[in-house]
């Protein structure tokens, strides 16, 4: 049986830590200016309860706790995106583009 991928552990990390009514992890890593086939750069929209009237800081802390061997490894960039169910249903199932990436010739 082959490895997980690194996206794999980070969606597995993050459903296992947070209970999300959505879950979206994106490899953008092709974005940018890193070997074919890396998985170093990526983009999570999380959507849950507990995020209702913390602030991003606290959110970002709490997917960052979830996640700090990848963040210390083999996670170059991430790209976070943690709404409350409110603030997503305003936002009607979008989240912000990622900005290009400075070092990519995408």
């Amino acid at each position: 049986m082959s490895e997980p991928t690194v996206q794999a552990i980070i969606e597995q990390k993050l459903a296992a830590g947070i209970e999300l009514a959505h879950l979206q992890v994106i490899n953008e890593s092709a974005s940018h200016n890193v070997p074919a086939g890396s998985s170093s750069h990526f983009k999570v929209i999380l959507v849950a309860a507990e995020f209702e009237g913390q602030r991003l800081l606290q959110r970002h802390r709490r997917v960052n706790k979830l996640l700090q061997a990848e963040l210390q490894g083999p996670v170059h960039a991430l790209a976070m995106h943690a709404f409350s169910p409110a603030e997503w249903l305003a936002r009607q199932g979008n989240s912000p583009m990622s900005p290009p990436c400075l070092g990519g010739g995408v």
